[in-house]
């Protein structure tokens, strides 16, 4: 074969190779790209897009009082997108134009550097053509409602390329006021009412489709085609009271400062419902301030003499024992299952009646009572605290409530010095809350609420759910016992460890001290921890409110008794609660009467005399003509009738006399009258003897 033709035949070859590999590269481009376009376009989206959450605004939480507790507040980041076209037409003209300005307006409004810094970042950014540059984080919607008026951002996105990206905050209106209670949405730790209603709050997010940039930014794309807009989370209308909340707030720090306590709880309860008009909880920080930094409120401990109400209610309601009943309180010391137990004070006395050792707090006499009548049936006594409720939680609306410990028979911690110690407030845990909630139910006759926090929950200021206050007991006990019961707290404040206290105050207080000494840990209660409480109501004759105060006063503390520092605080509380709100009973008024042996009569004759013998009242007529005016009035021996002129010329005085006959008198002067009042004429507005002019108008006031 010819070697020219050999080689042609390779080249021929070679190029139908290379037009087949090339026809076949078109052709699956083509396939790609046509057929399968849509699919690779959208494999290549979904490396650059995501759905992502637009958050739901949370609700507001209220106070029962109408003012925000809790609420979410606008933020903005701020971008800018130097792309967008505007900005380049004309070489750039619109970002020459404004960009001296702009930066002045931004220096002037953030103050963090100055406009020549913000220019040379403004451009900077243009000359790298940022598609989405950050210019400012978490600014306010007031700062963010002035830089759309900026020069260059006034024009909108699309021209200006600045973008802003909404989020919330959530802002206690009150700072610190009720922060534990209302809670804390800022973070996972969520506690108070913003972790309990938190399904409630947190509505549904909405999604949105954005596209993700250089930095992992996402740049949200069109939002009226792709976007779910978010569903809004439900208000909630709280019981707390503002003012209340406030009292107590500053009337347990005013203590807790003053006797440098470790912590303290203050709480108000309305009576007949249950509500939660305030709970109070400060904490000593290590900076030696107090911060709402734990909810002892709802904690439980050993509640100490406070808790003698359940033993009292107890020993009276089994008819163990009477008011009037005697009991030997051994001087203030008593030894019982080998151990001592003291009253805090010698009172000079061996036997007292059981409400005089009530009313003086006094440990031995609960503590010999209980054994008397209660250590061969431990669980008689036992059944009667569960009755109360106070061996399960409140069930208040509020995450976080600690479980009581009342030891039962057979518990390995269970001994012969149970019952006495029980009796006093040792030996067991029970919270604040729980013990208000008892003397809540002593308060309102015997019938227990359940305490609660939230009363309404709203959209968009519709109310779509009341909630009602709940009876959780309808009778603690027989009336017979509420009766004493009463009559002991009120003991108390007049009588017994809260007399000076309550001295001079003008209502009627009922409560009971408390001061218990408490372990701290290793150390057991070497180190003379006190903490002090005082719960009762007020005002005793018509409860409003029950309110309780516990504070856990520092090591070897000079000042610990429950009425010395605990009774102070529910004082105060007390004393701004009736002084502003409490309903007292409406006070009678009794209208003066005038004395019927004086008056005074004016009118046309015939009618006054008419009248006068119609009233039986005797009169001397002294008057000299039959038709005219005239006046009857009082007078030592009879009453006087005589003559009364009325010059229709000059204004004649009208003082007396009814609403017929001034409108005779002075219409027909030509007169326009404007009565106001019923009964006689009181006051004119015009003068007796005044000139008359025609169509002068005259007040007249009748009384």
């Amino acid at each position: 074969m010819d070697i020219k033709k050999d080689i042609l035949w390779r080249v021929y070859l070679s190029f139908v190779f290379v037009v087949i590999v090339a026809a076949a590269i078109i052709g699956k481009g083509f396939y790609i790209q046509q057929v399968q376009g849509k699919y690779w376009r959208s494999m290549s989206d979904s490396l650059h897009q995501r759905i992502a959450d637009i958050d739901s605004e949370r609700g507001t939480i209220y106070s029962e009082d109408g003012q925000m507790l809790s609420t979410s507040v606008p933020q903005f980041d701020i971008y800018m997108d130097f792309r967008v076209e505007p900005l380049h037409v004309n070489n750039g003209y619109l970002f020459r134009e404004h960009i001296d300005s702009l930066s002045y307006y931004m220096a002037d409004l953030f103050k963090d550097q100055s406009a020549e810094d913000y220019k040379s970042m403004f451009a900077q950014a243009y000359k790298n053509n940022e598609g989405y540059f950050l210019l400012k984080k978490k600014i306010s919607f007031r700062d963010y409602q002035k830089i759309q008026t900026f020069p260059l951002f006034k024009l909108g996105r699309y021209k200006s390329g600045m973008i802003a990206v909404e989020k919330s905050i959530r802002l206690n209106p009150y700072k610190s006021l009720a922060y534990r209670t209302i809670g804390l949405a800022r973070d996972n730790n969520k506690v108070g009412l913003e972790y309990s209603y938190d399904s409630v709050l947190r509505g549904i997010n909405g999604k949105q489709l954005v596209r993700t940039i250089a930095g992992g930014v996402g740049v949200p794309l069109d939002a009226d085609t792709y976007e779910i807009e978010p569903e809004n989370g439900k208000d909630i209308v709280s019981t707390i009271d503002v003012f209340i909340q406030e009292v107590a707030e500053n009337a347990l720090q005013k203590m807790m400062v003053k006797n440098e306590a470790e912590y303290g709880t203050a709480i108000v309860l309305e009576v007949k419902t249950g509500k939660v008009k305030a709970i109070a909880n400060l904490g000593r920080g290590k900076d030696g301030n107090y911060y709402e930094n734990y909810n002892y409120a709802i904690s439980p401990s050993e509640p100490g003499s406070t808790f003698k109400l359940a033993t009292m209610l107890a020993l009276l309601e089994d008819k163990k024992v009477g008011l009037n009943n005697m009991v030997n309180i051994s001087g203030g010391t008593w030894k019982v299952a080998g151990q001592t137990v003291y009253d805090s004070e010698n009172h000079g006395s061996s036997d007292v009646t059981v409400q005089h050792a009530f009313e003086l707090s006094s440990n031995v006499a609960m503590a010999k009572m209980a054994v008397q009548h209660y250590s061969g049936n431990p669980m008689q006594f036992i059944n009667h605290l569960k009755n109360m409720g106070m061996d399960n939680v409140t069930g208040i609306d509020l995450s976080g409530e600690g479980r009581p410990l009342i030891y039962k028979p057979g518990h390995k911690l269970w001994g012969p010095s149970t019952i006495p110690w029980m009796a006093f407030g040792y030996n067991l845990l029970v919270s604040p809350l729980q013990t208000a909630n008892l003397y809540n139910a002593v308060a309102n006759n015997g019938k227990m609420m359940k305490p609660y926090l939230v009363s309404a929950i709203k959209e968009e200021g519709v109310l779509l759910r009341e909630i009602q206050p709940k009876v959780v007991n309808e009778k603690i006990c027989s009336d017979q016992t509420l009766t004493a019961l009463k009559a002991c707290l009120e003991g108390v404040c007049l009588h017994g460890t809260a007399t000076t206290l309550f001295k001079g105050t003008p209502y009627k207080v009922a409560g009971k001290t408390g001061t218990a000494l408490i372990a701290n840990g290793k150390k057991g209660y070497d180190d003379k921890i006190y903490q002090s409480s005082f719960a009762g109501y007020f005002p005793a004759d018509n409860p409003q409110y029950t309110c309780i105060v516990v504070i856990k006063n520092k090591p070897h503390a000079a000042v610990f008794y429950g009425a010395a520092v605990a009774g102070p605080v529910f004082k105060e509380i007390a004393d701004r609660l009736y002084s502003a709100s409490v309903k007292q009973a409406p006070i009678a008024k009794v209208a003066a009467k005038p004395d019927s042996n004086v008056y005074v009569y004016k009118g046309y004759k015939q009618d006054v005399a008419r009248v006068a013998k119609k009233l039986r009242l005797p009169f001397v007529d002294s008057s000299l003509f039959v038709d005219e005016w005239a006046t009857i009035s009082h007078a030592p021996a009879a009453g006087l009738l005589k003559s009364s002129k009325v010059d229709t010329k000059s204004m004649p005085s009208l003082i007396g006399l009814g609403y017929k006959d001034l409108i005779y008198i002075c219409e027909s002067a030509g007169l326009k009258v404007k009565a106001q009042g019923r009964g006689k004429v009181a006051a004119q507005s015009i003068e007796a003897g005044s000139p008359i002019v025609k169509g002068q108008q005259i007040q007249i006031t009748l009384n």
